[in-house]
């Protein structure tokens, strides 16, 4: 928003000429000249582009009503046009949404008065400047409504007493305004003086009245010299003079040029008080100054102005500040924190805060304190609704702004209760509050506002079914946040309602929330029936909560193995260290193979084919603690085929035939970024082309990519030229490319017979398979089958990958975990 300055110094620039603009104080009653008629081609295309100009601003304010300056440019366009019912209606439109700078006004005052006829006019004009001087303290224009109220109202220019009364009326208010400025107050305070010299000079029959105006006229001099003006000087040599001629003679009691004492102390105090003051004013008078640095100076002058505790002086430069810099939130919010602090006048302070809210509608702490300094003031209901009204449809930056707005409506409606008030109101703007925030508010501000309606549900509506509806509504919007759960309980517990409570536990305790809330809930969910229920009731709740915690710890490891992967391998590498104590595995429990017998004494420098299917099996028990505290291992048992089953070997019939990954002509990638997708790796092998499948390995609970993946080509050639990509970037990292060697895979498929009987065989349900006492050698050739639940050690080649989805025909994340710990296998082997 353009400054008053600056709008002035626009609208000069733009200003029609002195015929058009309604001319200066001696044309006023004149009217406008006719246009010379012309009938040349340029006067006619520039009035039809005015036209259209003026044409396309009206569209836009009717898109756009807040754009201030479209409206000062339409005022500009129909001023020039000479349309005075449509910049009459323009004006009006632009005051309705802003107020208009003190240029403005005396350029509408002007165009009025041009036009004016009859009292009706007149009265109209009057209005005007009322509304002019009520938005910014500017001196131009109070002289400007002076002067036209002492020319054109009959009464006054009449003298009559009516007449006499209201210009003094006028005067006074225009004194209060601005007399106090102190580089253009003196400017009313002569208009003022001059008035009633002029009352004095046509009084000439009674000597009392002569009398009386004498000493309106001094006591003028004596006020005006109490006050530190720029001119103070030229005040007191225009006193004297005054004195001089009406013939008074030196009074024996006064000092120094015929000035009562009384007056010259005042007049020194005064001009003391002007020095002190003269810096601000220099820095001030700097035109080139820039906004920032006249804002510091101002707020430096009105800190040093109330030092000195006069209101007056204080409020009449804040005046001067905000008429000079109108869109600075910091004035306004000094300025009208000052009046609540002193002044505290109902009438100044609903001023004061309808212009700050119209100058700066963004600032929401303007609004809050406007609501409660007209709580304080005690204005009416109707007001205050008005004005709440008005805040809710401006513009703020956040939508935490909204929430005050609205919080401080309801603490007003609360307070307000005792007085007769319906606590329909409050549950409304609770409502709409809601309505109106939710979509966009944080957990901890909704939270903040739902509390908050709760409880005036129970403590003032007395109806605890609205409020648990108020919370009830709150879960639907954010179940899964563990603070909501909290205060609703909290409510209950507070209001004595055990049960409830106990029955939002019951809700709750088995959700998933965020971090470490699924634990807290668990145990404050024993901890309130160790303080509140029964014996029966602690027991249930251990009962719950038992397994439930179990589950908890047991996710939160397979969290900790997944991000620190090397961890299982770390453990593994001590497998033959006494000293490392590690919980033996279900498969190693269950089934004690007879090479275990044999461990115990190995030959020193052989090593047996039983000896080694006994370090196998360590190998394995080692892979087989890994595979426990790994997601997914023991989760759903899964069936899986070797390459090598006959086709007449027993098999589901009711099961579709597994896809199984060669590996032929596939590339591993890593090291890639985690927000690829597949559509990334896709566009990253476009150049050479060939890719047929991608397989993007995911987490198994988050689905987030792991930064692995698996690209099948359609031939070789096309996976070397993938390989001759390694060390690109794809995103933002440097992939690693290498072909998939499945020969280690391999080996484990010619030595299957070497811990294939170590597996748990299994049903659909992970149940342990009875023991028929089939040998290995009783075993049909060709017919290996693994089941069950622990697929830990199959090669990745052969095995149907986990989670295998045949719509989408991409392997699960433990495909990639098989691989892992078959390679990690072999190593050992290797040692």
């Amino acid at each position: 928003m353009a400054t008053p300055m600056e709008e002035d110094r626009l609208e000069a620039a733009a200003a029609p000429p002195a015929d058009v603009a309604g001319g200066g104080a001696e044309d006023r009653e004149k009217p406008d000249a006719p246009p010379m008629e012309s009938d040349s081609d340029s006067d006619d295309e520039g009035d039809a582009g005015d036209e259209l100009r003026i044409q396309a601003l009206e569209r836009a304010l009717l898109e756009q009503p807040l754009n201030y300056e479209s409206h000062v440019q339409l005022i500009q366009c129909l001023r020039k046009s000479g349309n005075i019912e449509k910049l009459r209606a323009a004006r009006e439109e632009m005051n309705k949404y802003f107020p208009l700078t003190p240029k403005m006004w005396q350029d509408w005052a002007k165009d009025e008065i041009s036009l004016s006829s009859g009292r009706g006019s007149f009265d109209d004009i009057e209005k005007l400047y009322e509304r002019g001087v009520q938005e910014y303290l500017n001196i131009k224009l109070w002289r400007d409504y002076l002067d036209y109220v002492e020319e054109h109202d009959q009464s006054v220019s009449q003298c009559s007493q009516s007449g006499l009364s209201k210009m003094r009326d006028l005067y006074e208010r225009a004194i209060t305004a601005g007399g106090l400025h102190v580089t253009e107050g003196s400017k009313l305070w002569e208009a003022y003086r001059e008035y009633e010299m002029a009352i004095l000079t046509i009084n000439d029959g009674n000597d009392e009245e002569k009398a009386k105006q004498v000493q309106r006229v001094r006591a003028l001099f004596h006020r005006q010299l109490s006050v530190p003006l720029a001119d103070i000087e030229s005040t007191l040599a225009a006193y004297k003079s005054w004195e001089a001629e009406e013939g008074n003679t030196r009074d024996p009691d006064s000092q120094v040029d015929d000035v009562p004492p009384n007056v010259l102390s005042a007049y020194k105090k005064a001009s003391e008080m002007y020095n002190a003051r003269k810096q601000y004013e220099d820095e001030l008078s700097d035109a080139a100054e820039p906004e920032a640095n006249k804002l510091q100076v101002f707020l430096k002058y009105i800190k040093f102005e109330e030092s000195f505790g006069d209101p007056a002086r204080v409020q009449v430069l804040y005046e001067r500040a905000v008429s000079e810099l109108p869109v600075s939130s910091d004035l306004w919010m000094g300025y009208t924190s000052y009046l609540d602090r002193t002044l505290k006048v109902p009438a100044i302070l609903k001023s004061v805060y309808h212009r700050a809210t119209r100058n700066c509608t963004w600032v929401s702490d303007l609004w809050v304190h406007y609501l409660l300094s007209l709580e304080r003031i005690r204005a009416s209901e109707d007001e205050l609704r008005h004005v709440f009204e008005l805040a809710i449809q401006c513009s703020f930056p956040s939508m935490n702004e909204y929430l005050n707005i609205y919080l401080t409506r309801v603490d007003s409606l609360r307070r307000g209760m005792p007085t007769g008030l319906d606590f329909e109101l409050i549950r409304q703007t609770f409502v709409d509050a809601a309505e109106f925030l939710s979509p966009q508010l944080g957990i901890e501000e909704l939270l903040l506002l739902h509390a908050y309606w709760a409880k005036l549900e129970c403590n003032i509506g007395k109806d605890i079914a609205a409020a648990r509806a108020v919370w009830e509504n709150a879960l639907k919007k954010s179940g899964c946040v563990l603070e909501v759960w909290q205060h609703y309980i909290s409510m209950e517990i507070e209001m004595g309602h055990t049960h409830e409570a106990r029955s939002l536990y019951k809700r709750c305790y088995s959700k998933k929330f965020a971090g470490s809330g699924s634990e807290a809930v668990c145990h404050a969910w024993i901890r309130f029936e160790r303080e509140h229920g029964t014996l029966d009731d602690y027991d249930l709740a251990i009962k719950k909560v038992t397994p439930r915690l179990k589950e908890l710890i047991m996710f939160k490891a397979q969290q900790e193995a997944k991000s620190d992967p090397s961890s299982a391998p770390k453990e593994t590498s001590y497998a033959n260290d006494s000293s490392q104590k590690r919980k033996p595995s279900k498969m190693t429990s269950k089934v004690q193979p007879p090479a275990k017998k044999r461990k115990d004494n190995p030959p020193k420098k052989t090593m047996s084919s039983d000896d080694h299917r006994s370090k196998e099996q360590s190998i394995d028990s080692h892979l087989q603690e890994a595979g426990e505290v790994s997601k997914g291992k023991a989760e759903a048992p899964v069936e899986m085929k070797v390459e090598g089953e006959s086709k007449g070997g027993n098999t589901s019939s009711n099961q579709p035939k597994p896809y199984f990954y060669s590996d032929k002509c596939t590339a591993y990638m890593s090291n890639i970024d985690l927000k690829a997708t597949e559509l990334h790796i896709r566009g990253f092998f476009s150049d050479i082309g060939g890719v047929v499948d991608i397989r993007l390995l995911r987490d198994r609970s988050t689905k987030k990519s792991r930064g692995l993946a698996y690209v099948d080509f359609s031939d070789k050639d096309h996976l070397e030229a993938a390989i001759r990509k390694n060390k690109q970037k794809l995103l933002s990292k440097k992939v690693s490319i290498a072909p998939s060697d499945p020969s280690k895979s391999k080996k484990n498929r010619e030595a299957g017979t070497s811990f294939k009987d170590k597996l748990p065989s299994g049903g659909d349900h992970g149940e342990k398979a009875p023991v028929d006492g089939t040998s290995e050698k009783e075993m049909p050739k060709g017919e290996t089958k693994i089941t069950g639940k622990n697929t830990l050690f199959a090669p990745r080649a052969l095995v149907k990958p986990l989670g295998w989805n045949k719509k989408d025909e991409k392997p699960d994340v433990a495909a990639e975990e098989l691989k892992s710990n078959d390679e990690f296998r072999n190593l050992l082997l290797k040692k």
